[in-house]
């Protein structure tokens, strides 16, 4: 019976068709066929929870299966990259495989982000010069990648720091690597040989107390973070419950902060902002790690500064690069008051703006008394009676002058252009101010601004 059942499966295998199907074996007599697609649906689900290692022996499954599948590399190259320690070095070969696969099928889409796993795992590597070559071909590819921006930014960081001739600022890659793709296949062949059979070797583990812990623990998935900020300092919250105070590891730096702790399932979580929106003092910066979060105060290194983001996506510079700047003269901070030019007031006169302070100081300036003796006494009463009226303001009397002498027209054009203008325009025009409101119109150099601002 057994080997009827076993000469079925097989027949069924070679129905199948390439590259649809790995072997696994139930017992020592039972074959059956599975799937490379639920091996690649699983390895996205753990990678996608932050289980690197379950997800690269998933894409290590599918890709013994299907070895030309240029996903399959990209997304085993990403968990490489993630794991802890990272293996830059296997996801620097799982990228540049991809490459060559996107290449020969001429997918844009697939050589773009192939590219950009492979610039990521050569700026691991510390290859910067290497990285930013790939990153303009993934900016030829794909110019609208979000994550671009900012690998640009910390390669243009990383160059800048470098001494002349350092050799991780010469690229040396091409743009299609020497990368043996047959020879990628039959590793993944291997290696899944190699974990099917040391687990069938492998006796199950008992459950430990450890691993009700996993309940406690937020999933990787739904951890998020949360800030705000006060005039001195930015609280971030990460959202992460049961995070253990003794095994995390938390660096705060001048344009920088790193956070990283275990999970239930073996891998570490990492949280990284670098750089900053603005530089911090990490020495007045404070932590604390509670059962349902972890909260980080970052000390703003200057108080008042208003961030618009965590992240700054240009890198802040260096106290050995940054330039000082220059003090603000003291005439800008504290105006003097100059009495040499007059404001200049809008007008529509075609003949441009007119000098009222002067015109109105003709108008009302006073004729010289007569010799008179007689008359002295009375011509120097009208006088002074004239300037008590006025407030002694020889412009106010002008101005009263002219609406007391105009047409009504003339009156209703001043008073609707001086309450609508709030002061700022004066006008005799009726024709032109009755067409609508009149705006405010400050003097040169002065803003207008509501009451209260």
């Amino acid at each position: 019976m057994e080997e009827i059942m076993s000469k079925h499966m097989a027949s069924s295998a070679q129905g199948s068709g390439p590259g649809s199907s790995e072997t696994i074996t139930l017992n020592r007599d039972t074959p059956i066929q599975h799937s490379a697609k639920d091996a690649a649906s699983l390895g996205a689900e753990a990678l996608s929870a932050g289980n690197f290692p379950l997800a690269i022996s998933q894409y290590t499954k599918a890709i013994a299966t299907h070895p030309q599948a240029v996903d399959y590399y990209i997304k085993r190259s990403t968990a490489y990259t993630r794991t802890s320690p990272s293996n830059q070095a296997s996801a620097l070969a799982d990228a540049e495989v991809a490459v060559v696969l996107a290449h020969n099928r001429g997918k844009r889409e697939s050589i773009a982000q192939a590219q950009l796993r492979r610039g990521i795992a050569l700026f691991g590597l510390e290859r910067y010069a290497d990285a930013g070559k790939c990153f303009e071909w993934v900016k030829k590819m794909s110019p609208k990648e979000k994550s671009l921006l900012i690998w640009e930014a910390k390669v243009q960081s990383k160059l800048s720091s470098l001494e002349s001739g350092d050799s991780k600022g010469e690229a040396t890659v091409k743009e299609v690597p020497d990368a043996d793709t047959e020879k990628a296949g039959a590793d993944a062949q291997k290696a899944e040989t190699a974990r099917a059979s040391s687990e069938k070797a492998a006796a199950p583990k008992p459950s430990t107390p450890a691993a009700n812990s996993v309940t406690l623990a937020t999933p990787p998935s739904k951890i998020r973070h949360e800030w705000y900020q006060s005039s001195d300092s930015v609280t971030v919250t990460l959202l992460a419950k049961g995070v253990p105070k003794e095994r995390a590891t938390v660096d705060i730096q001048p344009s920088s902060l790193n956070v990283s702790f275990p999970l239930p399932t073996g891998a570490d979580y990492d949280f990284s902002l670098e750089p900053l929106f603005a530089p911090i003092d990490p020495s007045a910066s404070t932590y604390k790690i509670m059962s349902t979060k972890v909260e980080f105060i970052l000390r703003k290194a200057h108080p008042g500064q208003k961030w618009h983001s965590l992240e700054n996506p240009h890198p802040l510079p260096t106290p050995s690069t940054s330039t000082p700047t220059a003090p603000i003269p003291a005439a800008i901070l504290n105006p003097q008051p100059t009495h040499d030019t007059p404001p200049a007031y809008p007008t529509s006169s075609r003949s441009g703006p007119k000098n009222w302070d002067k015109l109105a100081a003709d108008l009302t300036k006073k004729p010289a008394p007569k010799p008179d003796h007689d008359n002295q006494d009375d011509d120097e009463e009208d006088m002074y009676m004239d300037d008590d009226d006025d407030g002694g303001d020889p412009a106010n009397a002008f101005f009263k002058k002219i609406f007391k002498d105009a047409d009504p027209d003339t009156r209703r054009a001043m008073m609707k252009s001086y309450q609508e203008s709030n002061g700022t325009a004066l006008s005799t025009n009726w024709a032109e101010v009755g067409k609508g409101k009149v705006e405010t119109s400050p003097p040169d150099g002065m803003v207008a601004r509501k009451w209260g601002e």
